[in-house]
Order: structure tokens, then C-alpha cells, then sequence
């Protein structure tokens, strides 16, 4: 990884106003890497998770807030897709190391869905402020182009950590994640299409996204796990948020099952009773799962911060993963009529609605003090040992 770049560039003689400008951005830039996104992908979910609770209509203010927080992502969005192309124009040598490099590759993963998050979020509750007209073309951009980067990340990634190894990871998941995504968001779009083929090929897509990333989770999880047990290359402490990841595919799924249940009997021959029975007998024992697994994700993170686990950007890793189990949870609410579901999804919006504040908070503050985008620090260099003098 190559050191921090210089505070400025400018020139000894130059006036010390101009000193302090320009140059600083472009160096302070260097750093920003694709796990980045993460951030959009947490905001996101905070608006599309809150407009979507069990009676959500009835409490005053919240689909405002919720739509302030969506244009929040998309302002961050926009932004971001800003500051990365100055990266990749100006520190291209940078750009290609992440790329190329197994522990960073894998959150190209977060690029694809925080596309799709921040789409799906304007058909939700953008189309408020902006029109359906608009929320319905910006949601066809956003989904197309997240949905093609995470089908060519769920394949190039995996390849990338087959060819240049490296130790397991939680943040293995996020490139296989990402199709799951659009396999939830994909069904939006349905209503919007001309009826008959162009309606059946895009909910079939979705389902074939929804295959394909729940088998590679199965593959992958079992590989995490096997890490957490190593004893040999046990998880460092700062990746340890990163165990919350394995809720997005097991949130997602739940959510994308209910969607495809809402919108399949009128799309294909299947009675809605039926689609909507599958969703719960496939989403009732994955959220089981996905309780069990937060429990043990959050002892985990627990147990790393009494040994000194500081803030990092991983601590976004609690945002999005909750939210789609907040989506899950309500989904479940629907189909089955349990008010224990919709009990679980308020909870669970409380949780994520709280680790989104304290992430962002921490994330301002960083950004402020330059640490988040400070180089990596070099590595200590051990003392000469000494040696006895001769006369």
C-alpha cells in the first residue's frame, strides 16, 4: 500500500492562501476506497426500512424524515461517484491497487448496492419529492447499472480470491450480496413494465439473482465461520463489525421473497396464497437464523470492544445487513399477520436507527480530523540490537 500522499503540493513560493487550497482534495483523495459506499448503503436503508414499518402512515413526520434521509443517500451518492472518478483520474496507481488487491476488492460489492438501495429507495419514498415520473427513471438507471456491477462483481471477486488467496472474511460476502439486492428491488420495477414478457423476464431475473446469491452465501459463510474458529489467523479486532454482514443475505432474502410473493400471481399463474406461503416458509426459519446470528455477531463485537476495538468505517457493517432484516421482519408481519413480526421490525429499526447515528457521527468526525482518509501508518521499524564495543 503506498504512503500518504503530502498535505499540499504546492509550490515553496507559492502564497500561503493558494497553499492551503486546491491541491489538498485531490491528495486527500488518494485513500478513499470502494468500501466507501458503505456509508450510502446504511442511509439508504433507514429511509426505505422506516417508510415500510407497520404503520408507518399513521405516526406523523415519518415518510418526511424518511424521504429527507433517501435524498440524504442520493446526495451522498452523487458525491461519492464524484470523488471516485477524481481517484481513479489522479490516483489511478491507487485505484488499480484496490482493484486488484483481495482484502479491498470484495467492497465493489458495496458500489453495486448502494446503486440499487439508493433506486429502490426512490420509488419507496423519493417519488414524495421528486414525481413518479422521475423516481421511475432514476430507479431504471440506478437498478440496471447496480444490478450489471454486482453480477460482474459476484463472478471477477471470487475469481480475484481463488487467484491471489488470502485469509476468510465476513467482507468475502459482499460481492455475492449484492445480486440479492436487486433480486429484492427488482420486483418495483414489475408494476411499471408493459405487461407479459417484458414483466415475467424481469421477475425470473430477480429469482435467478436470488438463487445465485443465496448459494454462493452458503458457500461462502462456511469459510467465515472456519476463520472465527482459526486459532492460527484468528479475526482481527477491527474487522469484527464485519460479522454482521452475513445478515444481509439472510434479511435480503426474506425481503425479496415477500416482494416476489406481492407481485408474482399477477405476473405469472400462481395464486397469491400459494406465492405468499413459500415467502414465509422460506422467510420464517432465515429469520430465525438472522436472530440467532445477531446475537452471536453482537456478543462478538461486544467482546471486541472491551479489548479495545476503536471506530473504523466496518462500523457500517451495522447498518445496512439490520435494515434488511427490518424489511424482512415487516414482510413477514404482512403475510403471516403476526404482530410478533411487527414488534421485530420496529425493534430492529430501533437498533438501526441508533448504529446509524453513532456510525455517522464518528464518520463526520473522522473526515474532519483527516483520519479516515490518512494513509495507512508505516510500520514500526524494530531497533538495531546492540552490540558490546571493543577496544
Amino acid at each position: 500500500m503506498a504512503t500518504a500522499a503530502p498535505a499540499t503540493f504546492a509550490h515553496p513560493h507559492t502564497h500561503p492562501h493558494t497553499q492551503a487550497l486546491r491541491p489538498l482534495p485531490l491528495g486527500a483523495l488518494r485513500h478513499l476506497g470502494p468500501n466507501w459506499y458503505a456509508p450510502v448503503m446504511g442511509t439508504a436503508i433507514v429511509g426505505t426500512a422506516g417508510a415500510g414499518l407497520p404503520g408507518a402512515d399513521g405516526i406523523p413526520g415519518l415518510r418526511t424524515a424518511c424521504t429527507a434521509v433517501w435524498a440524504l443517500s442520493l446526495a451522498l451518492l452523487l458525491a461519492l461517484l464524484c470523488a471516485r472518478a477524481l481517484h481513479w483520474t489522479h490516483h489511478h496507481d491507487q485505484a488499480r491497487a484496490h482493484l486488484l488487491d483481495p482484502a479491498t476488492a470484495p467492497f465493489y460489492g458495496c458500489l453495486a448496492m448502494a446503486l440499487t438501495a439508493v433506486g429502490g429507495g426512490a420509488l419507496v419514498v423519493g417519488r414524495d419529492w421528486i414525481g413518479l415520473p422521475a423516481a421511475l427513471a432514476l430507479d431504471a438507471v440506478l437498478f440496471t447499472a447496480g444490478t450489471v456491477v454486482g453480477l460482474v462483481a459476484a463472478v471477477a471477486v471470487p475469481y480475484l480470491l481463488v487467484v491471489r488467496g488470502g485469509a476468510p472474511s465476513p467482507v468475502w460476502l459482499l460481492p455475492v450480496v449484492a445480486p440479492m439486492v436487486s433480486a429484492a428491488l427488482g420486483p418495483l420495477l414489475v408494476p411499471h413494465l408493459p405487461p407479459g414478457q417484458e414483466q415475467q423476464a424481469l421477475l425470473f431475473g430477480c429469482l435467478a439473482m436470488f438463487g445465485l446469491s443465496l448459494l454462493a452465501t452458503l458457500v461462502m459463510l462456511p469459510l467465515v465461520l472456519a476463520r472465527l474458529v482459526s486459532t492460527t489467523a484468528p479475526l482481527p479486532l477491527v474487522l469484527t463489525p464485519t460479522l454482521f454482514l452475513a445478515l444481509g443475505p439472510l434479511g435480503q432474502s426474506t425481503t425479496a421473497a415477500g416482494n416476489v410473493a406481492d407481485l408474482a400471481p399477477g405476473v405469472v399463474p400462481v395464486p397469491h396464497a400459494i406465492a405468499a406461503a413459500v415467502a414465509v416458509l422460506y422467510g420464517v426459519p432465515v429469520m430465525g437464523f438472522a436472530l440467532l446470528w445477531l446475537a452471536f455477531a453482537g456478543a462478538l463485537v461486544v467482546r471486541a470492544r472491551r479489548r479495545g476495538m476503536g471506530f473504523a468505517m466496518t462500523w457500517w457493517a451495522f447498518t445496512f445487513p439490520v435494515g434488511t432484516c427490518v424489511t424482512g421482519a415487516a414482510s413477514l408481519g404482512r403475510h403471516t399477520g403476526l404482530a410478533a413480526f411487527d414488534v421485530l421490525a420496529v425493534a430492529l429499526y430501533v437498533l438501526l436507527v441508533t448504529a446509524w447515528g453513532g456510525a455517522a457521527v464518528r464518520t463526520v468526525r473522522g473526515l474532519v480530523s483527516g483520519e479516515l482518509l490518512a494513509g495507512p501508518r508505516p510500520a514500526p521499524v524494530a531497533p538495531r540490537p546492540a552490540t558490546a564495543r571493543t577496544r
